[in-house]
């Protein structure tokens, strides 16, 4: 290969991406809007559900297991009302998710040692949020009954007896289970495909489109050389955007990398080889900006933002969209960053998901490179 006439190409592409107001916008604006449209806006996270009570014993110990609800960091209690009515107005508004209904006696129940049932009301509506939601009033009130239990034990003069078996659950590599932490490198991904498919997929097209095609063919340009010229400018704009969304995942969000840099940056340049040839191979078929655009946004943009493990778990779909996920370029780069950002993995550790990305990028290739050849271009 000749270098002067790859640098030839590169540089006649940078040129036009440099005059195209809709390319840089796409290269540059877009991936920090998206950083900080998921890094502040998606989040899995539940805490402060909005709580409305219905007291009908009010009683000091009414009073007291609404205060120590309202204490937990994960339960915002928004008031009392009137009756059970109008918290499932509450609810059917959207006010609040959550509804704690006290009956009448319920005091003299637990006084008299008497089985004292509460009425808990939770918006299903959302599953995850409402599952995630579930947990916490479950623990909260196992909680509740277990210091109950102490106190009267204490009381009594005796010791609660110890439990034949205790699980003692410690997480490992995202501690505090904040979800940002995951969002983060799997927004690293959806931006890379962006950057390399979408864009890419519009360079040969245009060729074609503007008729300066044939002109290219005449030229002493082989296929190999032809292709790393158009992919060199969106390359480079690609690095820029994963350096931009590190530094922008540690300011605004905390979220550090503890496994290499230089082992993110060899993944993240494998990976977005891996988008350039494949927007570069949709650009060779479809020979049209419009159609080219359409289909790289179903093939790779929507594909790495659902059926890469990012967003949606892999395991809870069919077995058909299970079988697709093998073959979207994004699943094995995430998983490669997880293991950087949470796990502190290793190049040997993280080796297959290397090697999968290495075989797609070699079959593009060869696919790029068999098309051009079909085109005109010379080995």
């Amino acid at each position: 290969m000749n270098r002067h006439r790859i640098q030839a190409v590169a540089r006649k592409e940078f040129y036009h991406l440099a005059r195209d107001f809709r390319s840089l916008y796409l290269a540059f604006a877009v991936p920090i809007l998206l950083i900080l449209l998921f890094g502040y806006a998606l989040s899995l996270d539940v805490d402060r559900i909005a709580t409305i009570v219905v007291d009908h014993d009010r009683t000091a110990l009414s009073r007291d297991i609404v205060r120590q609800l309202g204490a937990s960091p994960y339960f915002k209690i928004l008031g009392n009302v009137g009756d059970t009515q109008q918290a499932g107005k509450e609810l059917d508004r959207g006010e609040a998710t959550f509804a704690v209904v006290i009956p009448a006696g319920f005091a003299a129940h637990m006084r008299h040692d008497h089985e004292a049932p509460l009425q808990l009301i939770l918006d299903g509506s959302d599953p995850n949020f409402s599952n995630i939601a579930r947990a916490y009033v479950t623990a909260f009130f196992d909680g509740y009954n277990n210091n109950r239990l102490e106190s009267f034990l204490n009381r009594q003069g005796q010791t609660v007896l110890a439990q034949p078996v205790e699980g003692r659950i410690r997480v490992w590599f995202n501690e505090d289970l904040e979800s940002r932490n995951f969002i983060i490198p799997g927004i690293i991904a959806v931006i890379i495909m962006i950057v390399g498919a979408m864009l890419t997929s519009l360079v040969i097209a245009r060729e074609y489109e503007n008729g300066t095609m044939e002109t290219i063919r005449s030229l002493p340009l082989t296929a190999g050389e032809f292709l790393l010229g158009k992919a060199a400018p969106y390359f480079l704009i690609g690095l820029t955007d994963v350096l931009v969304a590190v530094l922008m995942a540690q300011i605004l969000f905390g979220v550090v990398m503890k496994s290499s840099f230089w082992l993110m940056i060899t993944a993240s340049s494998l990976y977005l080889a891996v988008a350039l040839a494949l927007g570069l191979f949709i650009s060779i078929l479809t020979k049209s900006q419009l159609v080219a655009n359409q289909a790289a946004l179903l093939v790779t943009y929507l594909p790495s933002l659902l059926l890469s493990n990012f967003v949606f778990p892999v395991t809870n779909m069919p077995a058909v969209l299970q079988g697709l996920t093998f073959f979207v370029p994004a699943t094995y780069y995430i998983e490669i960053l997880n293991g950087i950002y949470l796990k502190n993995l290793t190049l040997g550790q993280l080796g297959s998901s290397f090697l999968v990305l290495a075989v797609m990028l070699s079959v593009l290739s060869i696919l790029n490179w068999r098309q051009l050849q079909k085109e005109g271009f010379s080995r």
